[in-house]
């Protein structure tokens, strides 16, 4: 194992030491666990294939990365090999890939780290690729990727992280598809999107399920196409709120944008702090382990978004609503990560006057920064939102967050 990018990771040779400085954070957040990341969609499948399929190329691999994680003060290692038996990959990686994890885990125990996986959210992936049985053994989370279920390539406009659909393809199919499958609830963490995904269509007036081109518009910052984070998004409906026209989709639970000139249409289908909240609802409802999200970088970090005022729409469908303590409008920086907060908060509340019980830490105590926290009932769900928080740094992009509810 070795960082893509030195200068950013590591103090040798003058360098800007991110490692370092993200693992120094559990000094003043002490839960805080920070897990190293390998692999990625650019990483490709071949050599991960290559050399799972020999058992002396995976023990000296489980050695080395045992070696790096500790030399860097990780708490762990998250795997993101996307994906066994796709993409230049063999059926024998199914199987080698349990081999792999069942190593890594073996000697990783041994010395108290965690070890995690990244999931494709896909039946079709998940069917060919993962033995979960298996898998949910040896692994501490099962890290579900629920995003790009659609995009450009289907050439036509489709939401990127469904709740729901009339097909494979939603964030509630995986879930239960996994469960299924025997993944247990306490072990899978549900993937966020922090982006969306564009689209040009030769419709005026287009909207879900219209024609598309095969290549979407880029955002000005992260200029890939088909691509724009969710500040790109943010920024660019208030600086021209005029030129686009915003509409909810129910079922996908996602917020459809679009602009029309006389002869196409753009579109931008994204997961706003609605969408945050009514999937992390749907994630408290199904007592999973916790949340993650890709990626950090992407939330509004300037504090530039206009506060969004249907945030907590979807609430209270059993109870009066009037009995939540309904958080206002998120305003400032990094609106869909306190949208996390409050909505993990705000679902267990929700679920306590249903008299439905969810799963708590006995160590949970009141966080001091929910400033609008009215009530001690309500106090004692807070620190589900903080206290088991994971951190996975990248070594192929910026780095994503993991939020564990539950103790594992």
């Amino acid at each position: 194992m070795k960082s893509l990018d030195p200068w950013q990771d590591l103090k040798e040779d003058y360098g800007k030491g991110g490692y370092e400085r993200l693992t120094s954070m559990r000094k003043t957040n002490p839960h805080l666990k920070v897990l190293l990341a390998i692999g990625g969609w650019d990483e490709g499948s071949e050599k991960y294939s290559n050399f799972t399929a020999n058992a002396t190329n995976r023990q000296e691999f489980v050695i080395n990365a045992l070696d790096y994680v500790r030399q860097y003060d990780f708490d762990g290692l998250d795997l993101d090999w996307e994906y066994p038996t796709q993409r230049g990959g063999d059926p024998v990686d199914r199987g080698n890939f349990v081999a792999l994890v069942q190593e890594l885990s073996t000697l990783f125990k041994k010395h108290n780290l965690l070890l995690t996986s990244a999931f494709a959210a896909s039946k079709k992936v998940i069917d060919e690729a993962y033995d979960i049985p298996a898998l949910s053994k040896y692994l501490d989370f099962l890290h579900i990727m629920c995003y790009d279920y659609h995009g450009s390539w289907d050439g036509k406009i489709g939401p990127n992280a469904p709740l729901s659909s009339s097909d494979f393809l939603s964030i509630e199919y995986t879930i239960e598809h996994l469960l299924n499958l025997g993944a247990p609830t306490s072990k899978i963490v549900l993937g966020l999107p922090f982006y969306g995904r564009t689209f040009v269509s030769p419709i005026v007036g287009a909207s879900m399920g219209d024609d598309a081109e095969e290549v979407g518009f880029p955002g000005p910052a992260t200029k890939e196409n088909g691509f724009m984070g969710y500040n790109e998004i943010c920024e660019e409906l208030k600086r021209n709120p005029s030129d686009w026209r915003l509409s909810w989709d129910a079922v996908s639970a996602e917020m459809v944008a679009s602009k029309s000139n006389d002869t196409a249409s753009q579109v931008i289908v994204y997961d706003s702090t609605r969408s945050i909240a009514k999937k992390v609802r749907f994630a408290m409802r199904q007592k999973l382990a916790g949340l993650l999200v890709w990626s950090i970088d992407t939330d509004d970090f300037s504090g530039f978004c206009k506060p969004e005022l249907d945030t907590y729409e979807d609430f209270a469908e059993k109870v009066n609503i009037s009995l939540l303590s309904i958080p206002p409008p998120v305003n400032g920086k990094y609106p869909l990560l306190k949208t996390i907060n409050n909505a993990i908060v705000l679902a267990a509340e929700e679920l306590a006057e249903e008299n439905v019980t969810p799963d708590i830490p006995e160590d949970v105590t009141a966080d001091e920064t929910e400033s609008y926290d009215p009530s001690a009932a309500r106090s004692l769900f807070a620190m589900i939102s903080v206290g088991h928080v994971i951190v996975v740094i990248s070594l192929f992009k910026d780095f994503a967050i993991s939020f564990s509810f539950f103790n594992s």
